[in-house]
């Protein structure tokens, strides 16, 4: 019995059959005879969550465009279809063919989260893959992985044949080129490797050695067979003639964005110091607004989408913002499409554009202050005002919105009791505002909810040396602010804690932390990001049976000279510059943004973007290698 006959009762025994189908419009089939590599791209979550990744809508329309390849979707079964995977033998697949994941040449994870690893070994698991690199001999079922946790590859390196550095679009076709030469020329896995590793952005782990000091530190990288030394990321310098799809797979199930999305540009100028993404994918290259409006009409009319979101890291900061919305809004009123501008931000939220886009319901806007106080704004480079904030919920609520979500961080660096304080009092001069506005909708409430997420050094950062809160310090700040709330207007959530030590100890481990995943998978640990499977206890009991803890990851301050476990991946970013982020984030100085000032980052070794544009110069990109940092390496 072949799996398209097992799933016909099983389908009827799960949440959302659809999930599992495949089938969906715009899905691509093309026939096995006629392809060279077959390409296996999982997401190692459930498909409503996966279904709304940019990044992979945009690889599977890369791979399928190329006559010899196919590109299959593979996410991760919810536990209910796991259980019935396993009652009735069915080993996961892909959801075009429904060939099983093992009968795929290349088998590639974008890694979006750090809490879905075990959702990786988990998936290679019930498609038939060994779940370690070197169990797996031949050249076949290679398995590969980007995204943005591959920034610090480590952790899952015992398991992930190659990490792709960076943006896929070039060098994943590169690096199938090289697998399809060397599976015509008859080669061998490990001639595949060392080859693989010549090419820019690729970073096998097998021909690279660690050694630990007798402190459980990092003491060296030693690449081997003539691998680099430090691995650079790819970028892509001119995203108006990159590939970009011209059609979606449109699933049958709701997810979690469901609409037409265009990418209006990458990078971000801002340097907010706890953002990761805003140092990895420097320096910013914009797509002009005449490819923007062109794709995302054919998108549109392709799809059928009646929605249009415009992606980036800070909408407002795309420089033809203006002029894109007129192009758009010449076809989406007469074509009822509604757009959606995520990613704005408080100190340039555009009148005028709220003008024009009569098709925003006005419910309810989100702003993103971070931190309740100037001191820590400041320290954290937010570079927003009180003053900002006060006028944006002012414009707001004259033009009729009547809830405001604020986004906060819980154990910045440098934070104090009065920061935690300050995110109370300033919920509370919002829900002030509202009512001494004489234009406010009577009768109408004012909802001011605060999300809380606690704050996570991430690599690449000026914050990467930085120690994690404690969970009970976390939870002493909660309580702390939860007392000086003194309306029901105000709600107050946060995350977990415990969910959140473990994110910041996957994200800053080292090789050795290959053991803890695979103890936690093996213990059962599956979505670890979603609440009601997180695990604290089996996690711990993970790191214990490797003789490690989780708060050596997390909570523990690192010097500026240790070896760190991503030192050998090169984003482009100065560790110089980063170390003197740190500094300045002490003082509390901020560095103007990219379009003001450069700050002599390093992302200029990419000649591209707006490193390539003529800015101001001055003391910030001068001081940035001269203040008390001076002396660590990069």
């Amino acid at each position: 019995m072949n799996i398209s006959q097992k799933l016909e009762g099983v389908l009827l025994k799960v949440q959302k059959p659809g999930r599992y189908t495949g089938g969906e419009q715009g899905s691509v089939v093309k026939n096995k005879a006629d392809v060279d590599m077959r390409f296996a791209f999982c997401f190692p979550d459930v498909y409503d969550i996966g279904m709304s990744h940019l990044g992979m809508k945009i690889l599977y329309g890369l791979y399928n465009n190329e006559d010899n390849i196919w590109c299959e979707r593979v996410f991760a079964p919810w536990p209910d279809m796991q259980k019935q995977m396993e009652e009735h033998d069915i080993r996961l697949y892909g959801l075009e063919s429904r060939d099983t994941l093992d009968e795929f040449d290349m088998i590639g994870f974008t890694l979006q989260y750090e809490l879905s690893y075990t959702n990786v070994l988990n998936m290679l698991k019930l498609g038939g893959i060994e779940l370690y690199a070197k169990d797996r001999h031949t050249l076949k079922n290679i398995v590969i992985a980007g995204g943005p946790c591959a920034c610090n590859p480590e952790p899952l390196s015992d398991f992930i044949d190659i990490f792709v550095q960076g943006e896929g679009e070039e060098v994943n076709l590169e690096l199938s080129r090289l697998y399809i030469d060397c599976t015509k020329a008859g080669g061998t896995k490990q001639e595949f490797l060392t080859r693989a590793a010549e090419i820019e952005g690729i970073y096998v782990p097998s021909i690279y050695s660690v050694e630990y000091n007798g402190d459980g530190t990092v003491k060296a990288y030693t690449p081997h067979g003539g691998a680099p030394a430090r691995v650079r990321k790819r970028i892509i310098s001119d995203l108006d003639s990159a590939f970009y799809p011209d059609n979606f797979v449109v699933p049958f199930v709701e997810t979690v964005h469901d609409r037409a999305v265009q990418e209006i540009f990458r990078g971000c100028i801002r340097g907010c110091r706890f953002c990761q993404a805003g140092f990895i994918y420097r320096p910013v290259r914009e797509k002009s607004s005449e490819v923007s409006n062109r794709q995302a009409h054919e998108l549109c009319d392709n799809t059928g989408y009646d929605e249009l979101s415009l992606l980036s890291l800070s909408t407002s900061d795309y420089t033809e913002l203006e002029p894109l919305l007129n192009k758009l809004l010449d076809w989406t009123d007469s074509e009822r499409t509604s757009i959606n501008l995520p990613s704005l931000r408080i100190d340039n939220f555009p009148d005028e554009l709220a003008e024009k886009l009569n098709s925003v319901r006005k419910t309810g806007i989100t702003f993103a202050p971070e931190a309740g106080t100037q001191r820590l704004r400041d320290i954290i480079n937010k570079n927003i005002t009180e003053e900002d904030i006060m006028s944006s919920c002012r414009r707001v609520f004259e033009r009729g919105y009547t809830s405001v979500k604020l986004y906060f961080m819980l154990g910045l660096p440098f934070e104090t009791d009065d920061d935690i304080i300050g995110i109370a009092e300033l919920a509370q001069k919002i829900v002030d505002l509202y009512y001494s506005l004489p234009t406010r909708q009577k009768g109408k409430a004012i909802s001011v909810s605060i999300g809380l997420s606690t704050f996570t050094p991430k690599p690449h950062t000026p914050f990467q040396w930085h120690a994690q809160d404690t969970g009970e310090e976390i939870n002493r700040k909660q309580r702390l602010l939860l007392e000086h709330i003194r309306t029901k207007k105000i709600s107050v959530s946060w995350n977990d804690s415990h969910m959140s030590l473990m994110e910041s100890a996957l994200s800053r481990g080292d090789r050795r932390l290959g053991g803890v995943i695979y103890n936690a998978y093996k213990a059962g640990c599956r979505f670890d990001s979603w609440d009601e499977f997180f695990d604290i206890a089996k996690w711990r009991a993970a790191f214990e049976k490797e003789g490690l803890t989780p708060e050596f990851y997390a909570n523990r301050q690192r010097g500026l000279d240790e070896v760190l476990p991503w030192d050998h991946m090169d984003y482009g970013i100065d560790k110089k510059f980063l170390a003197a982020e740190l500094n300045r984030a002490k003082h509390g100085i901020t560095t103007p943004n990219c379009r003001e000032q450069c700050s002599g980052c390093g992302a200029a070794c990419f000649k591209s973007g707006i490193c390539t544009q003529k800015r101001g110069s001055g003391p910030a990109s001068e001081s940035s290698s001269k203040t008390a940092a001076a002396g660590t390496s990069r």
